[in-house]
């Protein structure tokens, strides 16, 4: 039963579902095996406990969204 986990910042309940079917779609299809045996799990943390370059996340994601004027899907 092949197992995969997945470690981010925190997702939206719309963005894990997503991620688990498509992530099971290509590791089906790559793997041969069915869909059915695949076991994912999805690992939060806060972006605070993530850092790049000396600092955290959250403020690289904040000073690329207002760099770009960046706009969220809903």
């Amino acid at each position: 039963m092949p197992y995969i986990t997945v470690e981010s910042g925190t997702l939206s309940d719309e963005q894990k579902e997503r991620l688990i079917k498509k992530l099971t779609d290509a590791a089906s299809e790559i793997m041969e095996v069915p869909r059915e045996f695949f076991s994912i799990t999805i690992k939060e943390l806060p972006d605070k406990n993530f850092g790049i370059g000396g600092r955290t996340i959250d403020k690289v994601k904040a000073e690329y969204m207002q760099a770009r004027k960046f706009i969220p899907d809903k």
